[in-house]
């Protein structure tokens, strides 16, 4: 069996996962790129991380079915014989106002965002207490703070996420496992790249630090909170924003 630590990242194939994937396999663990849509992506990122000396494996499973996760816990304890580091990243958006919005929208977002945060923490749980050892760590964001218009569905799955961290920090401490959350702001993603660039530019603006974050801004908040030098550190968010939510 490896001695590396071994890490489970869902929506580990782009953006943030991604930088996290190749962060986590920098710092000497090897990792499972979780993926739900784009197997090549998540293969990629795998290559990546092997480049940087990490046994990697990519893993489709939706982390919205229970039996995914399952899986996706079994294979990791298969391959890597272990699990020491989950990172819950894997989440959507189905943008709109409440008025206007659909309740399968809705339902998808807390899905995915939510209920898949949970049953990962679930499927993770038990092989990490019975090493007496775990960092769990989960993405949330910003918006859960501060509230965001047209988001009510992705600001209450990320609210729900915090919530959640706290809880479990509670329930694990004793078995030697820490459970964070990191909650990102404004970063630069395919995602944001999409928008408007007045609104790219309003959005910079109101960032006290005046650009926008990095993936590896994220991944390096993530990096600090696996390490052992986070031991100590249970039941808290890291907001890695720019100085957004002061």
């Amino acid at each position: 069996m490896s001695e590396r630590r071994a890490a489970i990242i869902t929506g580990g194939g782009k953006g943030i996962g991604r930088a996290i994937a190749l962060q986590l396999a920098a710092d000497g663990a090897n990792v499972i790129i979780n993926y739900a849509g784009s197997r090549e992506s998540a293969e990629e990122t795998a290559e990546a991380c092997r480049v940087l000396g990490a046994e990697a494996y990519a893993f489709r499973a939706d982390v919205a079915q229970q039996e995914d996760c399952t899986q996706l816990a079994d294979y990791c304890m298969e391959n890597l014989g272990r699990i020491d580091i989950l990172v819950n990243n894997a989440g959507i958006t189905r943008d709109n106002l409440m008025m206007r919005m659909d309740l399968q929208d809705f339902q998808n977002v807390i899905d995915t965002n939510l209920k898949g945060c949970f049953l990962m923490m679930k499927a993770v749980s038990r092989p990490m207490m019975r090493a007496h050892y775990g960092r769990i760590i989960s993405i949330s964001s910003i918006s859960a703070l501060t509230g965001n218009p047209g988001q009510i569905n992705y600001t209450a799955s990320k609210a729900g996420i915090i919530g959640m961290t706290r809880t479990l920090a509670r329930e694990l401490a004793s078995r030697n496992i820490t459970v964070n959350a990191v909650a990102p702001g404004a970063v630069d993603t395919d995602m944001t790249r999409t928008l408007p660039e007045k609104v790219r530019e309003q959005m910079i603006a109101s960032i006290p630090m005046k650009r926008m974050g990095t993936p590896e801004d994220i991944a390096n908040a993530v990096s600090f909170l696996a390490k052992e030098e986070s031991a100590y550190i249970t039941g808290q968010v890291l907001n890695v924003s720019g100085g957004m939510y002061i």
